[in-house]
C-alpha cells in the first residue's frame, strides 16, 4: 500500500532501526518507546489489522507468535515481556498495518 507507513519501512523508503527481518516479517525499534525494550513486529504482507485476518494468514500469525519469545530472549527479557496488538481505531491502532508491540525491561508501564 503506497500510503502505509510500515509498507514504506519494509520497502526501505523510510528508515527504521531494524533488529530482525526475514522473508515474512520485519522487526524494528519503536521511535517512541514505552519501556526499555520496545520493538514492533510487522508482517511484510500488508494486513490492515488483526480484524482482517483469515484462514490464509494462519501460518504467518503462528510464525510471528513463535518468533516473539526468541526476540524477547535476545533482548534480555528472561523475566518476562508484554505483547500488545491494538486493533482498529477504537482499540488504539494508529498505523493500519498489523503490528505487535514487544515490551519489557525497566520502565514497563502498568495498566
Amino acid at each position: 500500500m503506497s500510503d502505509c507507513l510500515f509498507c514504506k519501512i519494509i520497502d526501505g523508503d523510510i528508515p527504521a532501526d531494524i533488529v530482525y527481518q526475514d522473508d515474512k516479517i520485519l522487526v524494528f525499534k519503536d521511535i517512541d518507546p514505552k519501556a526499555e525494550v520496545h520493538l514492533l513486529m510487522i508482517p511484510k504482507q500488508h494486513i490492515e489489522s488483526l480484524a482482517q485476518l483469515n484462514e490464509s494468514h494462519h501460518d504467518l500469525i503462528a510464525y510471528m507468535m513463535l518468533k516473539l519469545p526468541d526476540l524477547a530472549q535476545q533482548y534480555g527479557l528472561s523475566e518476562g515481556f508484554r505483547t500488545i496488538i491494538n486493533t482498529g481505531k477504537g482499540g488504539g491502532q494508529e498505523v493500519f498495518h498489523l503490528h505487535i508491540h514487544l515490551l519489557g525491561g525497566k520502565n514497563l508501564p502498568g495498566f
